[in-house]
């Protein structure tokens, strides 16, 4: 699925939508340039689960944790690390141990091995905005985005 996005409201929409629909366990995979739209993405997801606390790119802290929404959301930026340095992070613990929520992770190609179902938005710049490509992974998230265009509404 292909969605454009010509503005930083509608990407919020996107995020929003996301965050309405998905379920606990939900894995997203974020990867596009600097700049593109993907921390963006996250503080509509955040919107959507009910976070209202302010949600900033991990790029220094690498991990942010919001637990006070519908279900709790983990922000991780791989942006700064190698491979090794992810491993030493154990990123898994976010779909393997933690309470069940929402992983979001930037930089996945960072990742020395990929969940096995997850949601991959890619983010291509156009002449007027960008547009985000989701494709899906494993039958789970395959249904998220059959659900997602009637919880989309009109995007900005």
């Amino acid at each position: 699925m292909v969605v454009a996005l010509p503005s930083p409201a509608a990407t919020i929409s996107l995020g929003e939508a996301l965050g309405r629909m998905l379920p606990a366990g939900a894995i997203l995979l974020l990867q596009g340039d600097l700049g593109s739209g993907k921390t963006t993405l996250v503080q509509g997801l955040a919107q959507g689960l009910g976070i209202t606390a302010p949600v900033t790119s991990p790029t220094f802290a690498l991990i942010q944790e919001y637990p006070e929404g519908r279900i709790p959301l983990y922000h991780l930026d791989l942006y700064r690390l190698n491979t090794s340095e992810v491993q030493q992070l154990y990123p898994e613990y976010y779909w393997q141990e933690a309470a069940p929520g929402i992983v979001a992770i930037e930089w996945p190609e960072r990742l020395p091995t990929w969940p096995s179902s997850y949601l991959h938005l890619s983010w291509q710049s156009m002449a007027s905005g960008r547009q985000v490509t989701l494709t899906a992974q494993g039958t789970a998230p395959q249904s998220w985005l059959q659900c997602l265009p009637s919880q989309m509404g009109k995007l900005d």
